[in-house]
């Protein structure tokens, strides 16, 4: 652990917690499981600036940016994951009455460089999804991810108790709380018992170790297997793993994101002719013009819709 002396600092330390307990309390007012190991991370990496007994009232922007160095080179997405985290931190300080100003101030999000369609070929997915040199876990989660066109956090913190075999389904907790089902189809069905094994309660997707059962980085019982005492599957790694396999098939050669599943399901259900209410129910948007940011079907589709309406078609010759 480095720790970077800034000009200005002061001589006697403001009252309040350090910097290692303000982020402790942080990491333990946040619920959903994924957000809270992706945060961690982030502010890790802020303690190793700071060090963890650096006054959190007296953090500065030169503090902040000093952080986010490391991911000067990284894409727009995984800069603003990042500074998004501090900016919560810091949001979340304010309200304590921990800090008075903002040492995120300086720092600005990135604009992501669209590449136009997200959406993976049928093809390639089916690839990645019927390739044994993937572990059963990936498979199982990659499909799941595509066939329900589910948010990947709503995944990743499903619990065995969640699921609903017999109608195919699975009860998450959606983006504004609310409970809903996501539904599956038959190649799920068939991997998932599998992955099951034996389970009967606890996380559906484990990471590969055991978790930790002292320091900073002790999950709650919640995301840990009572069998194995393996943790949760966290989202930073389960991306990692989709990216790393991923990458060989992307004609880009960067790898996708486990985000561009839900994409490509949507986009695929749309290029079928599903309607907009029912992609609607699909992907359980609340307004029907946020379907816009994942269905963009181009030229080809108005071609077809213009040809197959056309009153004055040719006709078939018998």
């Amino acid at each position: 652990m480095s720790v970077v002396a800034f000009p200005g600092q002061p001589d006697t330390a403001p009252v309040g917690p350090t910097t290692a307990t303000a982020v402790d309390r942080f990491l333990d007012s946040i619920t959903a499981a994924t957000t809270r190991v992706g945060y961690a991370e982030t502010l890790r990496r802020l303690l190793a600036i700071t060090g963890p007994q650096f006054p959190a009232a007296a953090l500065q922007p030169e503090h902040y940016a000093a952080a986010m160095e490391r991911w000067t080179a990284a894409t727009a997405a995984t800069w603003n994951r990042h500074l998004s985290a501090l900016a919560s931190f810091t949001t979340w300080a304010q309200r304590q009455e921990i800090l008075a100003t903002n040492p995120a101030r300086r720092l600005e999000r990135r604009k992501s460089a669209r590449r136009g369609d997200r959406s993976i070929p049928r093809t390639r997915l089916e690839t990645l999804f019927t390739d044994d040199r993937h572990a059963l876990r990936e498979r199982v989660l990659w499909r799941l991810l595509y066939e329900t066109a589910a948010r990947a956090e709503e995944i990743l913190t499903l619990n065995i108790e969640d699921l609903d075999p017999e109608f195919r389904r699975a009860r998450v907790t959606s983006k504004g709380g609310s409970i809903e089902y996501v539904h599956w189809a038959t190649p799920t069905a068939r991997l998932l018992p599998r992955l099951l094994a034996s389970r009967t309660s606890g996380p559906l997707f484990l990471a590969d170790r055991r978790a930790p059962t002292s320091g900073p980085r002790v999950p709650a019982d919640g995301d840990i297997d009572p069998t194995t005492r393996r943790g949760r599957l966290s989202y930073p790694r389960a991306e990692y793993l989709f990216k790393t396999a991923s990458a060989t098939l992307d004609p880009h050669r960067q790898g996708w994101t486990l985000h561009q599943l839900r994409h490509s399901a949507l986009q695929h259900l749309a290029q079928a002719g599903r309607s907009a209410p029912e992609l609607q129910a699909k992907s359980r948007h609340q307004h029907l013009a946020s379907l816009g940011h994942y269905v963009r079907l181009g030229e080809e589709t108005s071609a077809r819709i213009t040809a197959e309406t056309d009153p004055i078609q040719r006709r078939r010759t018998r």
